[in-house]
């Protein structure tokens, strides 16, 4: 008898590989690029300022760029300014990510993936390289462009996850996910060592590198992905319908038993098999943006995520401009030390994803996970000015962090999207994650003016003190998604056909979407 391992990667194909690898690298480059950004930040900040000002090197302009094309009068200006670019970024961001979920059900997920990719490597090179090579300087022209590359960037992620969803199916998905949800955290080292290693020449060639990179895997991903198995003949063996409709909804966020657990493992995931004899399919019709919110658990968690991915783009937006203002270090010392968050986000993403599967259940973990994030929050806001401590604490820090994000953002977004509410109409999965990440990113939108806001008027350290607040505030979603009282998973499935915004729900659902008090 093979080891359980072996049978794990056995079932597998090289396509499987194949679409893990381009939907990982996908979203690898598009946060390399989003991250260039918050690591150019300072000299991004010290170009649009008059030179007597802002105390840099003559080195990152010539001297009449600094005395005709002033942005701002002092540096607080420019500061305050970059954070409303991240808060008009991320708004317009939570907008198309609710908008390409439902395109992404609707239209080829590859072509999508592509046109996102693509576009918003030319809006980025406009916006940082272009712009300073004509030494062109306008609030307004920057404001538009960073709304567009927001609405371009939206389309990546929920099709990243469909994708993914539609060739790894349910058994093993809290480490198959976990693993590959590090892709953000994988893109944010890459796109900090880009940074680092060019910013001596100037920011522009920061841009410049990381956007054309991310072109170039749009290009690769149109000619190479495969967006589901059946376009190889292929078909999902360990899901029959009937199972998907029982199973993936209630083992993975809730703390019921299992109790068809022994009923399934004869068919806990066979190698895909070409479809024989069965002639031609309909391809399953895409549910509505209204009816795919109405589904259990996705206002939920929708919510909590929307208080974890505040703090986890706050330090993600914020983390190396705090390092080099807080403690004085260089900019690339600041870019490089602000890695090792990223890398407690991938062993915590992987970590904890697998132990879900262990466990059969999401939520625990993620509570357990949460509790000890406020802790590790305390800890970093501690921390002593020097680099090894510090990059100790990030690590621990992004551990407990960025592995719930990730959990939540990817494979719990793609339970949601294949549970039993959804019956026979299985495209929902693009629309759930749009809808889960958008509220999440609505709720970081937000955040990021508040972080600019309170570090201003207060410091750093009441920052800090936003921030535990924020994640007890899902602890208590998580806590609250783990009573069987407020997510009632042994109740009929939620009727799908609603034909207005006035949904009827029945009384047990409109439980559901309400955390009581004493669940708390």
């Amino acid at each position: 008898m093979s080891p359980p391992c072996c049978r794990f990667l056995s079932q597998y194909t090289h396509h499987h590989l194949i679409a893990f690898l381009l939907t990982f690298f996908s979203y690898v480059l598009l946060h390399a690029s989003r991250k260039t950004f918050s690591n150019v930040k300072v000299s991004i900040s010290a170009q649009w300022t008059p030179l007597p000002l802002n105390g840099s090197s003559p080195a990152f302009s010539p001297k009449q760029t600094w005395e005709g094309n002033k942005l701002f009068e002092n540096t607080e200006g420019a500061t305050l300014f970059l954070g409303v670019l991240d808060t008009i970024f991320l708004f317009s961001y939570a907008v198309g990510l609710y908008v390409s979920g439902v395109i992404g059900d609707r239209f080829n997920l590859r072509y999508v993936l592509s046109f996102g990719l693509c576009g918003s490597a030319l809006v980025e090179f406009l916006f940082g390289t272009l712009t300073e090579w004509i030494h062109f300087y306008n609030v307004p022209f920057y404001c538009v462009l960073w709304v567009l590359n927001g609405l371009l960037q939206s389309s990546v992620w929920p099709c990243v996850v469909a994708v993914m969803g539609n060739w790894f199916g349910k058994s093993g998905r809290g480490f198959v996910f976990g693993l590959w949800s590090a892709c953000a955290s994988v893109g944010n080292i890459l796109g900090a060592f880009l940074a680092s290693s060019v910013l001596k020449y100037g920011y522009e060639y920061a841009f410049l590198v990381t956007s054309a990179v991310q072109f170039a895997g749009g290009v690769i991903v149109f000619f190479g992905l495969l967006t589901a198995p059946k376009e190889v003949g292929l078909s999902i063996s360990l899901e029959s319908p009937q199972e998907r409709d029982s199973d993936s909804h209630q083992p993975l966020i809730s703390d019921d038993e299992d109790e068809q657990e022994g009923m399934l493992q004869d068919n806990s995931y066979s190698i895909q098999q070409p479809d024989q004899d069965l002639g031609p399919e309909e391809p399953p019709a895409a549910i509505g943006f209204l009816k795919a919110f109405c589904l259990p658990g996705v206002l939920p968690y929708s919510l909590a995520y929307a208080c974890l991915k505040l703090v986890n783009y706050s330090f993600f937006f914020w983390l190396p401009f705090y390092l080099s203002n807080n403690f004085g270090w260089k900019e690339e010392q600041a870019d490089r030390l602000s890695v090792w968050y990223d890398v407690g986000g991938i062993v915590g993403g992987t970590v904890q994803g697998l132990v879900s599967d262990i466990l059969g259940k999401r939520a625990p973990v993620l509570a357990v996970s949460l509790l000890l994030a406020m802790g590790s929050l305390v800890g970093y806001s501690h921390s002593p000015d020097d680099q090894v401590i510090n990059g100790v604490l990030l690590a621990v820090t992004g551990f407990f962090i960025g592995g719930p994000s990730n959990m939540i953002s990817s494979a719990i977004s793609a339970d949601l999207g294949r549970q039993e509410a959804l019956r026979g109409s299985q495209e929902a999965l693009a629309t759930v994650t749009g809808i889960v990440d958008g509220t999440g990113s609505v709720g970081a939108a937000g955040g990021q003016y508040l972080v600019s806001l309170i570090e201003s008027k207060l410091g750093w350290m009441c920052v800090f003190y936003f921030f535990i607040v924020m994640v007890s505030v899902c602890l208590r979603s998580s806590v609250c998604l783990r009573s069987s009282a407020c997510l009632p998973l042994r109740l009929p499935a939620l009727p799908l056909a609603c034909p207005s915004a006035c949904v009827p729900l029945p009384l047990p659902a409109l439980i559901c979407l309400c955390p009581l008090p004493h669940l708390g």
